[in-house]
């Protein structure tokens, strides 16, 4: 019979490598996915915080067309999209934002330019329901 005292202990490696290659990988992607959620949360705070965004919503709450056809109050539902940019002092936002009301959904469509001031190329609000278009630049 073989002495069990004479055979070479194995190393950590040895003794941890099933464990540790499973945990590690995981350990990774899930480090990973935080990032890719932090940037997602950052960047959807900076739309948020957009003036041109602000304004946009603000206009959607008080619009009487909209609170009759979505009811209120009027909230976003969902993932705000789109881009908010600067160069020098020129702001320029694209941007899309999911909308509900009690008694439906739409989407805000915001497209300006700031330089001083924003200036708005489209301020549109599509209705799902009754596949209309409203237009939030023109006077109600």
């Amino acid at each position: 019979m073989q002495d069990d005292y004479n055979q070479p202990q194995k190393n950590w490696w040895n003794r941890n490598w099933k464990w540790f290659i499973p945990t590690g990988c995981l350990s990774i992607i899930i480090l990973f996915v935080l990032f890719l959620v932090g940037v997602f949360f950052e960047v959807t705070s900076i739309i948020k915080d957009s003036d041109a965004y602000i304004e946009s919503m603000e206009l959607v709450q008080h619009n009487k067309i909209l609170i009759e056809k979505l009811g209120s109050p009027i909230e976003t539902d969902g993932m705000v999209s789109g881009t908010v940019s600067a160069v020098n002092d020129v702001r320029k936002c694209d941007v899309q934002v999911p909308l509900k009301g009690p008694k439906g959904k739409a989407t805000l469509f915001v497209v300006g330019e700031k330089r001083g001031k924003w200036k708005y190329s489209e301020m549109s609000v599509y209705i799902e329901k009754t596949d209309e278009k409203i237009d939030l630049l023109k006077k109600e």
